[in-house]
């Protein structure tokens, strides 16, 4: 596309200027402008480039990835099930719904195969998500199979009246038995694959209690009264205490090479949107989570 500067959009910032005059959204012209693919006058600027009158800007919009939700036949390790709502024990290592670079073997695909019908109301890439967690985190997620019962189940989330705690192995010994860590989060503006705790942030406030110590590490149980994206690998760090084998926000120095961090959704409690039942399930921690602390416990003796 190739885009002439009027007199109306003189002094506006780059990405502003593209999306006001283009179909382009802001979010997509900032992310344009940062994989070198904007000119200005057939010159690299930074989004922030205020525009002059006549300034002529160029660039070329890339055709979308095409994203794969089709069924497929993985094995899912389903805690609960009905005709409203499922839980499932997600695996390490598995996405949970299909993204650019992760097209199949995803919780979705599975879920896809298992289940006759999945809530709609987050589109065709994620039917039934109603929350989500990281790849290399491990534990319990509410599955939704119609809308209603995800509106019932997202309402909960957002109140906070579900119940979610984690487990989680951490980098150091904390002075206090339990606290509360109350920091807004946003996009690391350094870094757009990292979230950070900043100024202006989303509000993100989460509980914690020590549950074992081991001298270099300590394992915590957390709870989260809000749900933001890398909360609880966000707000360790930012006290100074990583979550073991984190590979965006931890030291290099890690229990287990490429593992992935130390973190499990021990605990999952909700109301169900049916019956009006309290229904709270608990799932142990993977095998090598376990086998890890019990190293721990072994060197701490």
């Amino acid at each position: 596309m190739e885009i002439k500067i009027k007199a109306a959009q003189v002094g506006f910032r780059l990405d502003k200027a593209i999306s006001e005059m283009s179909r382009v959204s802001r979010t997509q012209a900032n992310e344009l402008i940062k994989s070198d693919a904007v000119f200005v006058n057939g010159l690299l600027k930074k989004a922030k480039y205020k525009v002059s009158e006549h300034d002529v800007i160029s660039f070329e919009i890339p055709e979308p990835e095409v994203l794969s939700y089709e069924a497929e036949d993985i094995p899912l390790d389903i805690v609960y099930e009905d005709e409203d709502v499922a839980v499932i024990n997600k695996p390490q290592g598995m996405v949970v719904h299909p993204s650019a670079g992760h097209q199949s073997g995803t919780m979705v695909n599975a879920l896809m195969y298992h289940m006759t019908s999945l809530s709609g109301i987050n589109g065709v890439i994620r039917p039934g998500i109603v929350h989500r967690i990281d790849k290399d985190t491990s534990g319990l997620l509410m599955v939704a199979k119609n809308d209603g019962a995800h509106e019932f189940l997202a309402a909960q989330l957002k109140d906070h009246s579900s119940k979610r705690r984690y487990l989680a192995i951490v980098h150091g010994n904390l002075l206090n038995d339990r606290g509360v860590i109350e920091a807004p989060i946003g996009r690391n503006p350094k870094d757009r694959k990292r979230q950070a705790v900043i100024a202006g942030g989303k509000p993100a406030l989460t509980r914690f209690e020590v549950l074992e110590r081991f001298g270099e590490f300590t394992l915590i149980a957390l709870t989260l009264e809000t749900g933001r994206t890398h909360q609880i690998r966000v707000h360790m760090a930012y006290i100074g205490h990583p979550v073991a084998g984190d590979p965006l926000y931890g030291p290099k120095k890690v229990l287990k090479p490429n593992h992935g961090q130390f973190l499990h959704a021990e605990v999952l409690g909700f109301e169900h949107p049916t019956s009006h039942e309290w229904l709270e399930f608990e799932v142990k921690p993977p095998h090598l989570f376990e086998t890890t602390l019990e190293t721990l416990r072994a060197a701490n003796l």
